[in-house]
Parts: structure tokens; C-alpha cells; sequence
């Protein structure tokens, strides 16, 4: 069993613009707050990722004259998804949740900030160089072990799961506190690309309490 005084949950991007009725819902979004509220309890370090966008973000359709949310374009760092605008930074879309209970979370990390570089990833940003301080701060903190819940499981709880390897820490995914987009067939290449780079996906029955 994990040392509990070195583990972390990671929690993603729990925003309003992923819920259902915000601007990028992921189906059942809300239905995973109050999942994630007890394993917060479960804790002693837990982390807040946030999508943090400034108007006008590369990731956005609105932002390429003629394109369409969900074309995939080039751009300096690689493909790109392009999304309706959301998470916003200041607006009540990139807001956490309003039932998302966690007062005792230590640090809330924004990502996505670079207006032109996109970052799914709690640890990376998608130029797969920029690095969001994340690893550094739980290496300082004697974390070896992260436990990762919230949305969307396809996107950015893969990325940060994978880094979260790619860095040296174990891994595990809570599917049952994660959604999924699913765009494509993205929850399947997901779940293979977690399991080859060892990357636990339990149930919140196996997290540690």
C-alpha cells in the first residue's frame, strides 16, 4: 500500500464550462462532485488543476478565421483540437464547481495560460517542453504517488497521468470519479495509452482511506 504521507489526489479541471450547460460539457460531469468530495477527505495533499485561458487562446475555433470547433489544425507544437471557447480566465466558466468541497487543497495550478500554446496536462504543456512546476512541487512536498479524479478522463486526466509517470510518480486513474468527451473513440486510445505506460485505473473502492 502507498505511504498515505506520500500520496496526493490530483484533482482536473472540476470547472463550470465542463459541466453539462457550460461551454465544453462533458456528459455527467456533475455527477462526480460528490464522489470526489469524499476522497478529498481521504487525503492530506490535495492538488486543483484549472483550465485558465486568456480570450482569444490558440485552442479556440473562434480564434482561426473559418474553422470549427473540433477541426484538427496544425500549429508551431503539433496538431491541434480546436474547442469552443471555454474556461475563460476571471469568467464563471473557468470557475471550480460550486459544490466542489475541498478546503483543505494546498495548491490550485492554472494551465493553459500561454495564449498560444494549448496544455492538457497538469505537469506539461502541449509544446511537451514547458512544464507547469507541478513535478517540482510535489517532489519537494516527499510525494511519490498520485491519485488523479475530475474531467475530461479522455484529455486532461490522460495527459496528466501520463506525465505523472513520464516524471517518476505511480499513478492512478479513479475511473468512476472521472468522465469522459469521448470524441473519435478518444476514451478507448485513452485507457491503452494509460495502461501501456503503467498507469493504475482503478475504483474509488481501491483508494486508500
Amino acid at each position: 500500500m502507498p505511504n498515505p504521507s506520500r500520496t496526493a489526489l490530483l484533482v482536473i479541471d472540476v470547472q463550470n464550462d465542463f459541466i453539462p450547460g457550460g461551454q465544453l460539457p462533458v456528459p455527467e460531469g456533475d455527477l462526480i462532485v460528490p464522489l470526489i468530495n469524499r476522497l478529498g477527505g481521504q487525503f492530506k495533499q490535495v492538488i486543483i488543476a484549472q483550465d485558465w485561458h486568456p480570450p482569444g487562446h490558440a485552442s479556440f475555433a473562434s480564434s482561426h478565421p473559418g474553422r470549427k470547433p473540433y477541426e484538427v489544425i496544425e500549429l508551431p507544437y503539433g496538431p491541434q483540437i480546436l474547442w469552443p471557447d471555454h474556461c475563460v480566465r476571471a469568467t464563471d466558466g473557468a470557475g471550480l464547481h460550486k459544490d466542489l468541497d475541498l478546503p483543505h487543497a494546498q495548491l490550485i495550478i492554472r494551465k493553459g495560460c500561454n495564449p498560444d500554446i494549448d496544455s492538457y496536462s497538469a505537469f506539461l504543456e502541449a509544446d511537451r517542453t514547458t512544464t507547469t512546476g507541478l513535478a517540482g512541487y510535489l517532489k519537494e512536498r516527499g510525494i511519490d504517488t498520485v491519485y488523479l479524479v475530475g474531467l475530461a478522463l479522455d484529455f486532461c486526466v490522460m495527459f496528466s497521468a501520463l506525465d505523472a509517470r513520464a516524471a517518476g510518480f505511480n499513478a492512478f486513474v479513479v475511473m468512476d470519479a472521472c468522465r469522459a468527451i469521448d470524441l473519435d473513440g478518444s476514451l478507448a486510445a485513452a485507457i491503452e495509452r494509460m495502461q501501456v505506460a503503467g498507469v493504475g485505473l482503478i475504483p474509488s473502492t481501491e483508494v486508500p482511506g
